[in-house]
């Protein structure tokens, strides 16, 4: 078991270790290319799981260094759009890049794309909480309360490689039922590996629960080592219909027998489940 997460962890209890330790990564949404990628793979999979058209209204969880998934649905033809984070990675400048870079992308994609929408659009993000010809953006930061947004407004609600990090799925996802109208629909995928904290990519599983509150620390987020399976019972607790379920098992983990106390009845399916995305419907 190795010391290093450990001690990554007690670090962030000392008062201004935080600005020696390495910053970490959100993800790749500071390149238009990967937001784009992003938004029509959950686009794709929820037309298959039978989205006949597209959503006016889109909030997103932990969007990260940028809103370019968002804008990219944007560009796709969603009106209203929310974004939902812990922490500002988010910013104008960075922000206004991949719009930029997303733009010429999009009408590459797509010629009929107009010049106004994309107008409108580049004026909401320069003037921000503004509406222009019925769009708007909003960046809200950090988000605590399900009050934040209107219950019933939204009509799909997703997320990439974030609710691995929630600390209270339980509220969360009784959020993402609040907000979405009746037969709204959510994508999620949720990456189960360790996020470089251990060298297997579920070695996780093996550290005692006093070890494990040691290497969290005093991060805002780190990952909740919540299973596959508790995120579907908790999605269905809360009265979503399960759609489609795509998992991505990995044989090289760690094995059974250095399972933590805790983790020590997990499935095999649980224990060997690396990635799931998910498409539900809020009944």
């Amino acid at each position: 078991m190795a010391i290093k997460p450990v001690v990554k962890g007690i670090l962030t209890f000392i008062p201004g270790a935080s600005r020696i330790l390495p910053k970490g990564r959100t993800g790749g949404t500071n390149r238009a290319s990967y937001c784009l990628e992003v938004w029509l793979k959950h686009l794709d999979l929820l037309r298959s799981a039978g989205m006949r058209e597209t959503p006016r209204t889109l909030a997103e969880l932990g969007p990260g260094d940028s809103i370019g998934v968002g804008l990219a649905a944007l560009l796709s033809g969603v009106d209203r759009y929310c974004a939902l984070d812990v922490v500002r990675f988010s910013n104008a400048g960075s922000d206004l890049a991949v719009f930029d870079e997303l733009a010429a992308l999009s009408k590459a994609r797509d010629p009929s794309l107009s010049d106004d929408r994309i107008s409108a659009i580049r004026s909401v993000l320069l003037s921000p909480g503004s509406e222009h010809g019925g769009i708007s953006i909003r960046y809200m930061v950090p988000w605590s309360d399900e009050r934040v947004i209107e219950p019933g407004t939204v009509d799909l609600i997703l997320s990439h490689a974030v609710l691995e990090h929630v600390v209270d799925l339980e509220s969360t996802y009784r959020a993402l039922r609040v907000w979405l109208r009746r037969g709204g629909m959510m994508s999620h995928q949720i990456d189960f590996r360790s996020h470089g904290i251990t060298e297997k990519w579920n070695g996780y599983r093996a550290y005692p629960e006093i070890l494990w509150k040691l290497i969290a620390g005093r991060r805002t987020y780190l990952i909740n080592r919540q299973p596959c399976s508790a995120h579907i019972e908790i999605m269905e607790k809360n009265g979503f219909e399960i759609l489609a379920a795509r998992k991505q098992h990995r044989p090289d983990g760690i094995a059974r027998s250095q399972l933590a106390r805790r983790w020590k009845n997990i499935s095999d399916d649980d224990l060997a489940c690396a990635d799931l995305t998910v498409q539900a419907r809020k009944r």
